[in-house]
């Protein structure tokens, strides 16, 4: 995604957090601010997921004949549970290879 596309979101999402922030402010309805408070983090991590994955795409291409190649898979797999909606533990997850 370029940058200026990344940047439009980012602009989007400040917007709705200004709103959260006024509708605490104006002591609107619960169920109204969650419901917003939802939304703007879904357009994080939509846009969270779109700049992993050009980071994987930058990640893996050209790893075959790298050293490090294993370690930069691990780390970027780590990344994208992190990123995961239940917020993977990538900590607690064995990697399937071992790293040397």
């Amino acid at each position: 995604m370029p940058k200026e596309q990344i940047l439009t979101r980012l602009r989007k999402v400040e917007g709705q957090v200004r709103g959260l922030q006024r509708m605490i402010a104006e002591d609107r309805d619960c169920e109204a601010v969650l419901t917003q408070l939802m939304a703007a983090r879904a357009a994080l991590d939509k846009t969270a997921l779109s700049i992993a994955g050009e980071h994987l795409d930058f990640c893996v291409d050209g790893l075959i004949d790298q050293p490090d190649s294993r370690i930069r898979i691990l780390r970027t797999m780590e990344l994208f549970l992190k990123l995961s909606p239940s917020g993977g533990d990538a900590e607690s997850c064995e990697p399937a290879v071992e790293v040397e």
